[in-house]
């Protein structure tokens, strides 16, 4: 999936600065937080990439800390099989 933004260009007395703008399905998508840090490499002249400079923690990581099982949960589970194996 890609998203188009436009670049914009500051120009002062003492310097010029481009900047670029994430659109914020996408910022949502990656967990973008304000303050972030982030690097530009330059991998050819069509293709620019931008990395964390702290890695973010894996999504799969967060599932598994949110989808903890209850010991109430695990009762329920184990009933759960019981009755199916009943049913057999």
């Amino acid at each position: 999936m890609g998203y188009k933004v436009k670049i914009q260009k500051i120009e002062r007395a003492t310097n010029k600065t481009y900047y670029v703008n994430f659109p914020g399905a996408f910022a949502d998508a990656i967990n973008l937080e304000k303050g972030e840090q982030m690097e530009w490499f330059i991998e050819d002249r069509n293709c620019f990439v931008l990395k964390r400079v702290e890695p973010a923690g894996s999504h799969l990581e967060n599932r598994g800390k949110k989808a903890k099982v209850t010991a109430a949960g695990a009762t329920r589970e184990k009933g759960r099989q019981r009755s199916k194996n009943r049913n057999r």
